[in-house]
Parts: C-alpha cells; structure tokens; sequence
C-alpha cells in the first residue's frame, strides 16, 4: 500500500429508481463513464478498491476507496468522478484507513 492517506466516498443515486426500474439511457453512458474513471485511477495506483451493494432500494449505496496525499486531493478525484459530477450520484467523503485487506478478488 502508498504511504498517502486513505480516503473513502461513499456514493448512491440521487434518482434511486435507477436501480429498481432501470437506467435512462443518460444514466447508463454516465455509469459507463463513472467505471472507466475509476478504472484509470486503479491502473495509477490510486484506487484501493471499489464496489457497491446488490439491494436496489433507496438505502443502496457504494463505496470507492483511495490513496491520496490530502483530503483535497481525494475531494477533487471524488468530485471529478464522471457519476458525482453529473449528478447521477451524490458523494460524502470521509477519511479512512485499510486495517486489514485480503490478496483474493
């Protein structure tokens, strides 16, 4: 792991019927977007893992986890993300730290 910090953001639609009825064509290009993002920032490094719950009500939500050099720069990666920017998804960040991590995907 980097010697930066960890930062978490936790993301959910604003629309959550997205996932009960379906995403507008819209949604779905962004969500494309939002997993080709998030795939560049694996391949630098940045990103420790992402992932999000299988329920499709309104208490949904998904978690993206990264290194980081300050709380700015995880603010700016998590507000850049093509999901949040547009807002498909809304966004909290909080600070955090990996205790424990298995090598299995």
């Amino acid at each position: 792991m980097s010697d930066a910090s960890q930062y978490l953001y936790k993301i959910q639609p604003t629309r959550p019927e997205m996932l009960s009825e379906g995403s507008t064509d819209e949604e779905s290009e962004i969500i494309a977007q939002h997993y080709n993002y998030l795939e560049n920032l694996l391949d630098e490094g940045v990103l420790v893992m992402a992932g999000r719950t299988l329920n499709t009500d309104s208490s949904s939500f998904g978690i993206i986890i990264l290194n980081a050099d300050s709380e700015q720069v995880a603010k700016q990666l998590m507000d850049n993300d093509p999901a949040v920017k547009s807002g498909v998804m809304k966004a909290q960040l909080f600070p955090y730290r990996v205790a424990l991590m298995s090598g299995a995907e």
